[in-house]
């Protein structure tokens, strides 16, 4: 996987390697070591706290089977950090090249897996984390333009140990899902990374979380990123509160698509234009 820092970022070359290449890059030194802490400091809290709910409620697993993966959602909500995460200007250039210039956020989330977590199945994501049913799908669909973008920022060290995300380079420029013949784990690599470093990649290359067999917690902020008239998978305006709305940056009112107009119901559009025309 082809590894780039703040300063050497070549946003066409990583548009390439995305769509021609492997299909994933390692960047480096965007985040300070205290907005990493930050967000991993809410994260732990977020999670411990839906952990304590669960457990009240009556919802805990059965025994032998311990909640060891935890998701967070609705992360701008839970502190200013993870908007400047999800707008980071290193970002919004690659992506904006890759995804068009009013490209969207789909969802922006934590995932937690703790020590002897199990991984996942090889998959890829939202929009098309479905196409194991093809015939949902526009026919002739391809993968040789993006409708998906996948960012995950590194919280805790991702080794082989901790259950590194895998995923098998060249994937992405065959649009399907994968199956057991074309034997995953044998021609997969690991996203391998230190807390602060962000794997960005093409969501429909192959690709899972993989076991967590180290003492300590593989927790990542999750971002999806989207074309602009692609259906978020989370409705997350409407989980904000309206003074965020209000005071968001043009790049968050950009990725929360609030300058995409559609869906709106146009013939109260058309009725008020005619009245403001009389």
């Amino acid at each position: 996987m082809k590894r780039y820092t703040a300063d050497t970022v070549e946003p066409d070359e990583i548009v390439q390697e995305l769509l021609h290449g492997k299909g994933a890059v390692l960047l480096s030194g965007l985040f300070t070591s205290e907005q990493i802490t930050e967000a991993r400091d809410i994260i732990m809290r977020e999670s411990e706290a839906q952990d304590k709910v669960t457990h009240f409620q009556g919802k805990a697993l059965e025994e032998g089977h311990a909640n060891l993966q935890r998701r967070v959602w609705n992360l701008l909500a839970k502190g200013a950090v993870f908007s400047d995460m999800a707008a980071h200007p290193v970002f919004m250039t690659i992506l904006r090249k890759f995804l068009g210039t009013e490209f969207i956020m789909g969802s922006i989330a934590a995932n937690r897996i703790l020590p002897n977590g199990p991984g996942q199945e090889p998959h890829v994501d939202y929009p098309y984390w479905d196409f194991h049913t093809p015939e949902t799908h526009p026919h002739g669909l391809n993968g040789s333009f993006p409708m998906n973008a996948q960012i995950s920022i590194l919280l805790d060290p991702f080794t082989e140990e901790s259950g590194a995300t895998a995923y098998v380079p060249g994937s992405q420029k065959e649009l399907r899902y994968p199956v057991e013949a074309d034997n995953f784990y044998d021609k997969c690599e690991r996203m391998l990374g230190q807390p602060g470093d962000v794997a960005l990649f093409y969501g429909v290359a192959w690709h899972c979380a993989m076991p967590n067999k180290s003492d300590h917690d593989r927790s990542a902020i999750l971002i999806n990123y989207l074309p602009k008239w692609v259906k978020p998978l989370e409705d997350m305006p409407a989980a904000l509160p309206d003074d965020f709305i209000a005071t968001a940056s043009p790049d968050i009112k950009q990725l929360l698509g609030l300058n995409y107009p559609y869906p709106e119901i146009l013939d109260q559009a058309a009725a008020t234009n005619a009245a403001g025309r009389v």
